[in-house]
């Protein structure tokens, strides 16, 4: 807390601010984006809270923060400033010092004061200046190079990762930029993590940040709006090793000024690392050029895993839990987590975790019939997954080269018209939607036109048997 103000004045404070936002949003707003929030200090003009979610961190501040400013004015006049950091295992990742009126000297306060919009963490900035640097987003101290389990659908990947890290420290450059790519939860952010990790214990000189791409737009947008957009492009411009997570969310001007930045990071033989769950070519949302210069370095998928690596990681996460829990994992147990849940690797962490939280609560032992009870839903999720209208255009697209937009359209030639077709069987085959959906999902199309093209494939599908196997590996595409 300030000077003026001690820590038992600043809960009373907290408290009293809590109770004026409830009474004037209500008790369902107020839980939703309110109750998990926690004062962690007052410096100056600037109260400091700390919230356990990006996403929460971020939503708060764009869409609450002058609310939330009004409230402690009414207590305190002179609080003109609100940031909102990450909270992990019960500690914010940063605490911060008030910023100075004037040029920050050489002799600044340690945690240097934020020109532009709030966000957790900074990871590393060496800048000579203080007080202009930015935060980057928390990195998790779990994900290591270290913790990570190899497999043949990540390997390569993996190995890409080690060599950027090392390179890093030796200040060259192999491979520029590098992206990665594969669905959720099959480890893009654990290596983005583990690079920075690496990065910084070889060599704690380097400037190296990890922003996912909601935190880089927001600090895009908030610079904008504070008129500090040069001093956020001079910021990044100034990194040695930038890592963008998520870029399949950066949109808008956002997405134009990664465009520029990217350009100068690698006309400056600076490394960018990016991670995303699709090719650069699928990236709509960004400029061709920027998709072009994404596609020109070191694309990397990360396929989905196989039996072996679904094990290996189910075994890594039981051994865990054997040393924490003193519990047992038999190996019939880990064979059937592995076989049976194959959606990703968050979910083979949470199969885990749910067995021993049973064996815990329970004190039953560690069976496959406690395993197939209480796994149910995860493996249910992958058997009834759901298939979006989006995907199969997406799918479809990329499979046969064909704009979506040109799906979407009027135009008539065979090049258009098969792949269109394909698309609404498999919409018809793979979702619930009913055929005035699907029309209206292709285009403002009426129902007869869909159910045509449905009968039509039926037909070709009875003719030609390239094409039968064509259109199962379609779904198998959407089923991953």
């Amino acid at each position: 807390m300030s000077a003026d103000l001690s820590e038992a004045g600043g809960r009373e404070l907290w408290a009293r601010v809590r109770a004026r936002i409830k009474a004037a949003v209500g008790e369902d707003v107020f839980t939703s984006w309110f109750a998990r929030l926690e004062l962690e200090e007052i410096v100056g003009d600037l109260v400091h809270l700390s919230a356990p979610t990006r996403f929460l961190c971020s939503w708060v501040q764009s869409n609450y923060s002058d609310r939330i400013l009004e409230a402690f004015r009414q207590d305190a006049a002179e609080i003109g400033r609100l940031q909102i950091t990450l909270r992990i295992n019960g500690q914010a990742r940063v605490k911060l010092a008030p910023a100075p009126e004037a040029q920050p000297s050489r002799e600044a306060e340690a945690a240097p004061a934020q020109p532009v919009a709030a966000a957790p963490r900074l990871i590393r900035d060496t800048s000579a200046q203080k007080g202009d640097a930015l935060s980057g987003s928390a990195i998790d101290p779990r994900m290591t190079f270290e913790t990570f389990v190899a497999g043949g659908p990540n390997e390569i990947a993996l190995g890409v990762a080690r060599q950027v890290a090392s390179a890093v420290t030796s200040g060259t450059v192999t491979f520029n930029p590098v992206y990665l790519h594969s669905t959720v939860g099959l480890g893009k952010s654990h290596l983005l993590n583990a690079i920075a990790h690496a990065a910084i214990s070889a060599d704690a000189t380097r400037n190296v940040v990890y922003l996912t791409a909601d935190h880089f737009m927001y600090h895009f947008i908030t610079a904008v709006q504070r008129q500090s957009a040069i001093a956020f492009k001079e910021w990044l411009r100034r990194v040695d090793l930038l890592l963008i997570d998520d870029m399949q969310f950066l949109q808008g001007k956002s997405a134009t000024e990664f465009g520029h930045t990217l350009g100068t990071l690698l006309t400056g033989a600076k490394q960018v690392v990016v991670a995303a769950d699709s090719p650069p070519r699928d990236l709509e949302m960004l400029d061709e050029r920027v998709r072009s210069r994404l596609s020109g370095g070191l694309v990397v998928p990360i396929t989905t895993f196989d039996f072996e690596l679904r094990r290996a990681i189910v075994q890594r996460r039981a051994d865990q839990a054997t040393s924490r829990f003193s519990v047992h994992f038999p190996a019939p147990v880990i064979d059937y987590i592995s076989r049976a849940v194959v959606s990703h690797g968050r979910d083979l962490d949470g199969a885990v975790n749910r067995l021993v939280a049973a064996n815990q609560l329970t004190g039953e032992l560690i069976t496959v019939p406690l395993a197939e009870k209480t796994l149910g839903d995860l493996i249910r999720a992958r058997e009834t997954r759901r298939v979006r209208i989006e995907d199969i255009l997406r799918i479809v697209s990329r499979h046969y080269k064909v704009p979506r937009n040109e799906l979407l359209s009027s135009r008539r030639s065979r090049d258009v018209v098969r792949p269109r077709q394909i698309a609404m069987y498999l919409a018809k085959a793979l979702t619930s939607r009913s055929l005035p959906e699907i029309g209206r999902r292709f285009g403002g199309r009426d129902h007869t036109t869909v159910l045509h093209s449905v009968r039509k494939v039926e037909q070709m599908m009875r003719d030609d048997g390239e094409l039968c196997q064509e259109i199962e590996l379609l779904k198998r595409m959407l089923e991953e």
